[in-house]
């Protein structure tokens, strides 16, 4: 438990639950093998996926998540790990015990991450049959050479036959990740890359760069890549192609054509999030305008013996003024449109007029672009928001 929880004088920050919506995160965390990037909480499968004892901690957990909830569910997302590991039936329970507790909203986005050569069209049909109504793809690259060394499991021709698979099961939304700045990757390679998946039309792309995170394989060992002025070009001239295909960038890394990531988007713009799985990190306004984030235990096993007690959470930790200042810079800056004053003052409990003060410098250099409504990075600013964000920090 965080400190702030144990000293009832630290300062809080105060949101109104009502005038935030509510997501859930569902955290399923196994793969088939570990990719030498991957920094998420993943973990490799074992011979035989303990599907119904996941699921069962999963639905325990959630009766904690959700015991002080009464909102509706707004969207859904079901990451990992790699989630079409598990069947449609499994996925199922979890929605049905969702829908049961809270209620999904009648437009309700479900979204179930998916890598190419761990599915094929009748487990796509099963997931829609299950609720789901959208799917995000792993597919990296279409470049057999960029994959392997990468150390995805898939090629080229399955990530493609994936795409089509999830068009012919009926799921209308599909997010592809593509990554950029890879090792071995040309700029032809790269813009191939993204021809190709165009041609496809999946109506959201993920688009972004490989980073060397910390306690990764690739940051201990890291493998040649193209320099920056390469990978700066590369990028251009996708964005030029992406937006040329109408496909818009809304945030820095999401480029929607027929969509945008409406789960993702409420990370962005300070929304609350019930969160259950491995790991799962969640963040919810309390009735007294409290605003928490909880961690659950990281480790497979030990989270399967514990969910359904409060053992399974190893954090709790209440937002002073500050944390849900940054949070909400950190996170809407990361959108074209930036932070709306109003969802800004309903979802923090600040003042605007105290934010544009503290945000004076970067306003002042044109960086940030301010009014009465709403605050966003400039054409300039937008390349600049780490440097923005780490001296306020």
């Amino acid at each position: 438990m965080n400190v702030a929880d144990a000293m009832p004088n630290t300062p809080r920050a105060r949101g109104n639950a009502a005038a935030t919506p509510l997501a859930v995160y569902v955290h399923l965390p196994w793969c088939v093998a570990k990719c030498p990037y991957c920094d998420f909480n993943s973990h490799r499968a074992p011979a035989e996926l303990p599907e119904t004892g996941y699921i069962d901690a999963l639905l325990a957990d959630w009766q904690i998540a959700a015991a002080d909830e009464s909102r509706s569910i707004s969207s859904v997302f079901i990451g990992g790990g790699t989630p079409s590991l598990f069947s449609g039936a499994a996925i199922g329970r979890v929605l049905d015990a969702l829908d049961r507790r809270l209620g999904l909203d009648a437009d309700c986005e479900i979204t179930l991450e998916a890598n190419p050569g761990t599915t094929e069209r009748s487990r796509f049909v099963d997931m829609a049959a299950a609720g789901v109504n959208r799917i995000s793809l792993g597919i990296q690259s279409l470049d057999a050479d960029c994959l392997a060394a990468l150390g995805r499991i898939h090629g080229p021709d399955e990530a493609l036959a994936a795409i089509d698979d999830v068009q012919a099961a009926g799921i209308a939304r599909l997010n592809c990740d593509l990554m950029f700045g890879l090792p071995g990757q040309t700029l032809a390679s790269g813009l191939a890359d993204v021809d190709t998946l165009l041609a496809r039309d999946p109506g959201h792309i993920s688009y972004y760069q490989l980073t060397l995170e910390p306690g990764t394989p690739f940051h201990r060992r890291p493998p040649a890549r193209p320099d920056d002025d390469h990978i700066a070009d590369l990028f251009e001239a996708a964005a030029e192609r992406l937006r040329g295909a109408g496909y818009a960038q809304y945030e820095v890394s999401a480029w929607g054509g027929d969509h945008i990531c409406r789960h993702n988007d409420n990370y962005w713009r300070f929304g609350d999030y019930l969160a259950i799985g491995a790991g799962a990190h969640g963040k919810q306004t309390q009735t007294d305008g409290t605003i928490r984030r909880t961690a659950r235990q990281r480790w497979p096993a030990g989270y399967m013996k514990s969910a359904g007690t409060t053992a399974a959470i190893t954090e709790t930790r209440a937002l002073t003024p500050d944390d849900a200042c940054f949070e909400a810079l950190l996170n809407g800056l990361r959108r074209r449109a930036g932070l709306a004053r109003a969802e800004y003052e309903a979802r923090t409990g600040l003042a605007w007029s105290d934010l544009l003060a503290t945000l004076a410098g970067p306003i002042e250099k044109h960086l940030l672009v301010a009014d009465a409504d709403t605050l966003r990075a400039s054409d300039r600013g937008w390349y600049f928001l780490d440097t923005i964000l780490a001296e306020l920090l």
